[in-house]
Order: structure tokens, then C-alpha cells, then sequence
């Protein structure tokens, strides 16, 4: 089979039509892999978890104090997220300036999953009151989970034509959320039965972070295995010191090349508002709920991996909603969703599960899709040849590594000391994101960087 002109020029050489859908299997268990650490580690168990080791370290005033700052115990955890994305910014970028550079998307992909995976079986030693470890880790494997999800992303383009990519983007969330919610069911399954094995709820805690490193680097052969390596779009052949000055002039022409293509710098700016906010809920709800809402660990174990489940689903249908209505159209919609699914949560009652449930069923409806159609538009707007490069800045908010939101939730906490007006505080970067992408033509967008517009945009 040939494969498709928009397909073909940015893809390794072309294989048969059976061997392009196992390639497509394989990209898809790269998110079942990493979905794991996204699932059980930042929104589950990390979160609560580490607020308390924090708690345990502080002084009479309820502060912790890292490198010297003076921090509430109950603001480190999204202060670290914060912390984390923003170094990953520059190695994002450094990496798939480099990828595109070489063509080893794949070699830097596995050596950054295995190394975040391993920073994630790491955390099983965290224990007492050592925070400053379990902030230490987390920041590592954030960064190496931002960098190898970046990779896996800039395979999108060489996957599917244009008419077929949201189908297949969203096909990845599902396997995501399917693998994440897979691991939670065994977490929650080891955490309820933690006293009947003689293990302390502590322990079985951190049994379940390390089953998430364990996890991903178990699944991550099968990307490895199946996935091309890609063209590189510069000459391999340079003397070895020239290497690293080499990827920074690429990455410094790329940014500046991108001045040249305003739209898809205006859609990047509209994702990174709204993502931002989606991630901070993702990333924050555990916390919200123990602390705010008063729910126990099973409860929010069990409304996390309602969110996995249902999410499948939402992924899949807004699919579908997508191909009879558009991805930006459906996208704008899901935003709609998103405020009022966070106004729900500002004034839903404490102490009642069912309407945590509600919350987190809500939450999973919109959550797959409004990010697999975000990636797939996104994938339309990126010039060929510099894929790894824009998704190391589309990644910037993708899935678990939003900076902006946790910084103004913990802020907003640092603030009132309510997890409330914490949440409610999200809302303007949903409102704003949804302002800047209305105002994007996305098939103007498409046109401008040389690519093939889809019929329904």
C-alpha cells in the first residue's frame, strides 16, 4: 500500500497497509504504558500522599521549607508540578530539537520512558517525613513522562491521512485511559485489602506508585518494538563536539521559524489556557477531594478510575462527534462542558460520595476527547519535519504537565486556605482558551504551513 501524500512525507518508508496498523497498535500502547503514572501517580495517590510527608516535616506553622522558601505543606505537591513542568520546558525542547535533528525519536522516546519509569519505582521509598525525596522524584519522572510523551506524539503525522487522524488520536487516549484504569483496578484492589496482606496503608501506597513505574516500563517494549524510526532532518555525520551546539541552532531556527506561521502559534496559545486547566483538575482532584470534600482513599481511588472508564467512552464519542461536526466545533463545546462540570465542583456538598462520583463521571466525559481532538488538530498545524520540536511546546500542557494552573491553585490555596476557591480559579483558563481558539482559522492554519486540510475541520 502507498501511503497517503500528507502520510508519506513525514513518515518512515512506507509499509504494507498491515504493517502501518500494527505500527498504529503500537503507538497506542505507548499511552496504555504511560497512562499508568499519569492515573495512579499525580492523580491518585502522589497528590494526598505526599501532602502528608509534607505535613509530617513541618514546622508549628504548617510550613515546610525547600531550599530555604517558606511553603504551606498542603501547597508543595502542586508546587512541585509546577516546578517539574518548568524545567521540562527547556528539556522538551533541547530533546526534540535533537530528535528531528538525528531521526532517533524513538531511541530518545525509550530512554526517557525508562528513565521516568525508574524514578517511579523509586517512590516506593518514600517514607517518614522525607518530602524533599518525593519532590526530587516526582520532578524527574515529570519531566522524562513530558519528554517521551512529546515523542510518541510526533509519530502522529506519519499514522493516518488528515481525514483519519482524529479517529486514530483518539483511539490512543482510549488505550490510555483502558491501561491507566486497568492498574487502578489492581491498586484499588491492593489498597482495600492492604490490612487482610499485613500491609500498612502506607506501604501498600507506595506498592501502588511503584506498580505504575513497573508498569510503563513494561509496556513501553511493545512502542519500541513496533514504532519506525523516523527521517532526520539534518545531516547525522557531525564531529561529536558539535553535537550539542548543533540541536541548540535547530531549536533557536525553529522558534524563530515560527513567527512565520501566527495561527498555529495563536491555536498552541489557546491549548496551553485550556489544557492548563484540565490538567490542574486532573492533577489536583485527589487533593481537592481528601482535603476539601472529605473523602477517603477509596472513595477517591474509586472515582479516579470512574474517570478512566468513562473516559474511554468520551474519548470515542466525541470522535465521532468530531467527524460530523469538526474537532474545533467539538473542542468548543467540550470547553462549555468543562466550566460548568467546575462550577459543579465549587458547590457540590462535602462528605458525600455520590456526588463525587457525579463529579468524576463528568469529568470523564469530556476529559479523552477534548485532549485526543486537541493533539490531532494540533498534528495538522506543525510543518513537516518539525514534529518532535512543536509537540516538545504542545506538551508543555499535555497530560500531567501543566505548570500555569498548579501555580495558581496553589496560590489560591496559599491565599484563602480553601481548596474551593482553589478549583473555582481554574475557570479562567478555560474562558480564555476558548476566546483564543474561536478566533483561529484552523484550514487558513493548516494551508499556511504546507499541509493537506481535511474536508470537516
Amino acid at each position: 500500500m502507498v501511503l497517503p501524500h500528507s502520510v508519506r512525507d513525514t513518515a518512515a518508508p512506507a509499509p504494507a497497509a498491515v504493517d502501518l496498523r500494527r505500527v498504529q497498535r503500537g503507538w497506542y500502547l505507548n499511552d496504555w504504558a504511560n497512562a499508568a503514572f499519569s492515573a495512579t501517580v499525580l492523580t491518585v495517590f502522589l497528590g494526598p500522599y505526599l501532602t502528608d510527608v509534607a505535613t509530617k516535616a513541618a514546622d508549628a506553622h504548617g510550613d515546610v521549607h525547600p531550599l530555604g522558601i517558606p511553603v504551606r505543606a498542603g501547597s508543595f505537591f502542586p508546587y512541585t508540578v509546577s516546578a517539574s513542568v518548568l524545567l521540562s520546558v527547556v528539556v522538551m525542547l533541547l530533546a526534540g530539537a535533537a530528535a528531528d535533528r538525528t531521526g532517533k525519536h524513538k531511541t530518545l522516546l525509550g530512554a526517557f520512558a525508562y528513565a521516568g519509569a525508574a524514578a517511579t519505582v523509586g517512590m516506593f521509598f518514600l517514607d517518614g517525613d522525607n518530602y524533599l525525596l518525593g519532590g526530587a522524584l516526582l520532578v524527574l519522572a515529570n519531566i522524562c513522562y513530558a519528554v517521551s510523551a512529546a515523542l510518541a506524539n510526533a509519530f502522529l503525522p506519519g499514522l493516518a491521512a488528515p481525514a483519519e487522524r482524529d479517529a486514530v488520536s483518539s483511539k490512543g487516549w482510549a488505550f490510555g485511559y483502558a491501561g491507566g484504569g486497568l492498574l487502578l483496578v489492581v491498586n484499588l484492589g491492593l489498597f482495600l485489602g492492604h490490612s487482610a496482606l499485613g500491609l500498612s496503608s502506607g506501604t501498600a501506597v507506595r506498592l501502588c506508585l511503584a506498580s505504575a513505574g513497573l508498569w510503563w516500563a513494561a509496556f513501553t517494549v511493545f512502542p519500541m518494538l513496533r514504532l519506525p524510526q523516523r527521517p532526520a532532518t539534518a545531516p547525522v555525520a557531525r564531529p561529536v563536539d558539535e553535537h550539542a551546539g548543533g540541536t541548540l541552532r535547530e531549536l533557536v531556527g525553529t522558534l524563530r521559524g515560527m513567527r512565520r506561521f501566527p495561527l498555529t502559534l495563536l491555536f498552541l496559545a489557546a491549548f496551553l489556557c485550556y489544557n492548563d486547566g484540565i490538567q490542574t483538575v486532573i492533577s489536583q482532584a485527589s487533593l481537592f477531594g481528601s482535603e476539601e470534600l472529605h473523602m477517603g482513599q477509596t472513595t477517591l481511588i474509586a472515582g479516579v478510575l470512574l474517570v478512566q472508564i468513562v473516559a474511554i467512552g468520551g474519548a470515542l464519542l466525541l470522535g465521532r462527534i468530531a467527524q460530523r461536526h469538526g474537532a474545533k466545533k467539538t473542542i468548543l463545546g467540550s470547553l462549555v462542558a468543562w466550566v460548568i462540570t467546575l462550577a459543579f465542583g465549587y458547590v457540590m456538598p462535602a462528605s458525600q460520595p455520590i456526588w463525587f462520583y457525579a463529579l468524576a463521571a463528568a469529568i470523564g466525559l469530556v476529559l479523552g476527547g477534548s485532549q485526543a481532538l486537541s493533539r490531532s488538530l494540533f498534528s495538522h498545524l506543525i510543518p513537516a519535519g518539525r514534529e518532535a520540536e512543536y509537540f516538545s511546546l504542545y506538551k508543555i500542557s499535555d497530560r500531567g504537565t501543566s505548570w500555569m494552573g498548579p501555580l495558581v491553585f496553589g496560590l489560591a490555596f496559599q491565599l484563602t486556605g480553601s481548596y474551593r476557591v482553589a478549583i473555582i480559579s481554574l475557570l479562567v483558563f478555560f474562558a480564555i482558551g476558548f476566546a483564543l481558539l474561536l478566533r483561529v482559522p484552523i484550514r487558513r492554519a493548516i494551508e499556511a504551513v504546507g499541509n493537506e486540510a481535511p474536508e470537516l475541520l
